[in-house]
């Protein structure tokens, strides 16, 4: 069958399902152990709020500095395997010994380095979807990365809510059904990642440099004057900048918003893991409309419909509105992602996919300090957590006009190279 997936497509696949419970752990349970650290520390709501947004923006930042030189060098002929393999260590690592601190502060400094192994896998992890298929069937690849992504893991999320929920009755500690939680998590990002270890193989590559680190900078100056001269893809990654801030904004602060305005912990973890659950049909849903549909116009539609989510998420205070607002973000959220995932990789050239996707994860986890950073900061000086949320809207707006601009210039210059094929023939005939 056409939409058969390889097995390296699905052991690419794997990856995301590995990835993505570690993601879903620390937009869930772990702000919600990090409130229980900061208030036995007699930390306030507000600033819990705020230093936890804090802490995911350092770790952005960290990420925006390093990525362009390591997803440079990736593209070097047999390292992006072994830059993928390190990165990936550092945030399984990271996220085991997340169990060993009791201090809030020691905490937060674990969590920035694991985020950051995270955050730099995806790097080398995006660039791969131009070695494991073909371009026609990106759109389908990507999303079904993030599809069974949610769906896959929400498994060690399940077995670790029932150790943090019910520890009393079970007989042990919070402590360590943190421990537990932690230690799971990260044996299952490990596991899943293995077969992608095993059987991918880098075919899209510049050849082995002399000074790789210094070619890398070499190739990295050049690369940015070449998206200079590219307007289409200058534009996208500014638009791509703003709307996807707004995405990462949300999902990085969601638990800790809903526990500062006080509502129950038991309800946004299950409000939290029903958005992984709807997240799962409709990114796959995305992927069939994709074949219908210009990859453009529907992430228009999501840039409008989280413009929607974040404005109702300024009024939000009760229990019954934070489960609206999870089904919602779980019907947009995979396909966003997904379709500007493949978009970009589209429309860049596949031997540079390592430095274009540390570029591109710049401007998008890499930027997501921008909307974390606001959201803490509006936060303590109204003293009303609601406020902050309102500049994720503005965001959002921003991103449409600047993604409308793109998707133009990006059409003009598919239309140029069809109006030249055609000469093309006509001259041949």
């Amino acid at each position: 069958m056409k939409d058969k997936l390889t097995k390296l497509e699905k052991d690419w696949i794997l990856y995301d399902v590995g990835n993505s419970a570690f993601i879903l752990l620390t937009s869930t349970i772990m702000p919600i152990y990090f409130n229980y650290l900061a208030d036995s520390a007699g930390i306030s709501e507000v600033n819990y709020l705020a230093y936890w947004g804090y802490a995911a923006s350092v770790s952005t930042i960290i990420v925006a500095i390093i990525g362009p030189v390591l997803g440079t060098m990736a593209d070097t002929k047999n390292l992006k395997k072994i830059l993928f393999t390190a990165a990936m260590m550092m945030g399984v690592i990271g996220c085991a010994a997340l169990s060993v601190p009791t201090s809030w502060i020691v905490f937060l400094a674990v969590f920035v380095i694991a985020k950051v192994g995270y955050s730099t896998s995806l790097i080398f992890y995006d660039s791969m979807l131009t070695d494991v298929t073909t371009s026609e069937r990106m759109d389908m690849v990507s999303s079904h990365g993030y599809a069974w992504g949610y769906i896959g893991s929400c498994i060690p999320f399940v077995i670790s809510l029932v150790f943090v929920l019910m520890y009393e009755k079970i007989g042990i500690s919070m402590n360590m059904a943190m421990t537990i939680a932690f230690v799971l998590n990260a044996a299952w990002w490990m596991i899943v990642t293995i077969p992608l270890l095993k059987n991918y193989k880098q075919t899209n590559y510049v050849e082995n440099q002399e000074h790789i680190i210094k070619d890398s900078f070499v190739r990295i100056a050049e690369t940015i004057k070449d998206i200079k001269n590219q307007k289409h893809i200058f534009m996208y990654l500014l638009s791509f900048f703003f709307f996807i801030d707004g995405v990462y904004t949300i999902i990085e602060m969601a638990t800790a918003y809903g526990s500062a305005l006080g509502l129950d912990s038991q309800g946004l973890l299950l409000a939290l893991l029903l958005t992984q659950i709807v997240a799962f049909p409709c990114a796959i849903g995305f992927s069939v409309l994709s074949k219908k549909y210009k990859t453009d116009s529907l992430i228009k539609a999501c840039i409008i419909a989280y413009t929607g989510i974040a404005v109702f998420a300024i009024q939000l205070d009760k229990q019954w509105e934070f489960w609206l607002l999870a089904v919602l973000v779980g019907v947009f959220q995979g396909a966003i992602q997904a379709l500007s995932r493949s978009y970009f990789a589209k429309i860049i050239p596949p031997n540079k996919s390592g430095e274009y996707f540390g570029i591109y994860d710049i401007c998008g986890k890499g930027a997501s300090f921008i909307g974390t950073t606001l959201v803490g900061i509006v936060a303590q000086i109204t003293g009303i957590a609601n406020a902050g949320v309102g500049i994720i809207a503005v965001i959002f707006v921003i991103g449409f006009v600047l993604f409308c601009k793109s998707a133009k210039l990006n059409r003009d210059i598919i239309n140029k190279k069809e109006l030249h094929k055609n000469e093309d023939m006509k001259g041949m005939v």
